[in-house]
């Protein structure tokens, strides 16, 4: 897979959709990639994986045309350097508020002198050593960074997010966004989608893409409507527990009228 499809195609505006994986499954997420999904986002900040399950779900993703976007823990370099030298097509940092974070960010996810990004030859992304000197080359182009948009004060501050050269994508989180505005999962709210759509604005004002993560395949359209590019739709873990209580609430229908 080229890695820097999906950062080509989030910045001409393509409209893209991926969803979470979260349970650290390989087979699930070799699924997923294989369904037709732009990106998939393997979750590392509330997931259920460890590190290394993380590289068998990259390698399961591989050659399916589903970009991996980590989304990692927290703004920490060291988990930068792990995602993407294992293989990571973009990085997803949570609960990211001011454009002094967004630059660090940036910074962790290139090698010098482009940023600070500890640098090793003998890992997955450099396919152990033989495209290393490509990598070290075009790296700074090829990693997706999208930053999460998780707070009052990330909105507030969501032009000078934007402005920050090597930030992607600005990604709503609407669980946390609308907590932490007093109106927890009140997503037609009034202040909600005014907060949402300062985010798709300043995104747009600066020529990046704007996410959010949607809840089922109904609102993909209205998501789009809104000026939202790159979406994410529920989780595998998500889909595979509403498929079993589908299946179960359907017997239960069916042996109740015996």
């Amino acid at each position: 897979m080229n890695k820097l499809a999906i950062r080509k195609r989030a910045l001409r505006g393509d409209r893209l959709v991926g969803t979470f994986l979260n349970t650290g499954s390989a087979i699930l997420a070799e699924v997923a990639g294989r369904s037709g999904l732009d990106w998939c986002q393997i979750d590392m900040e509330h997931g259920s994986g460890s590190w290394e399950m993380l590289a068998n779900q990259l390698m399961a993703l591989e050659g399916t045309g589903a970009a991996p976007v980590v989304r990692l823990p927290g703004l920490d370099p060291v988990s930068f350097k792990r995602a993407l030298d294992l293989g990571a097509h973009g990085i997803m940092i949570p609960n990211l508020n001011t454009a002094e974070q967004a630059r660090k960010a940036v910074s962790y996810s290139r090698y010098p002198p482009h940023g600070v990004r500890g640098v090793a030859s003998m890992n997955r992304s450099a396919h152990y050593g033989a495209k290393f000197a490509e990598r070290m080359e075009t790296g700074h182009e090829n990693t997706f960074v999208v930053v999460q948009i998780e707070s009052p004060t990330a909105v507030e501050n969501a032009n000078e997010i934007a402005a920050v050269d090597g930030v992607d994508a600005l990604f709503v989180g609407p669980l946390d966004l609308s907590l932490n505005m007093g109106i927890p999962r009140e997503f037609n709210h009034p202040d909600f989608i005014e907060a949402s759509q300062k985010v798709v604005d300043a995104a747009n004002s600066h020529n990046k893409a704007s996410g959010i993560l949607a809840f089922g395949a109904s609102e993909i359209a209205g998501t789009y409507a809104r000026g939202f590019t790159l979406v994410a739709i529920g989780s595998d873990g998500g889909m595979v527990a509403n498929g079993m209580a589908e299946l179960v609430s359907e017997n239960r229908k069916a042996t109740s009228n015996q």
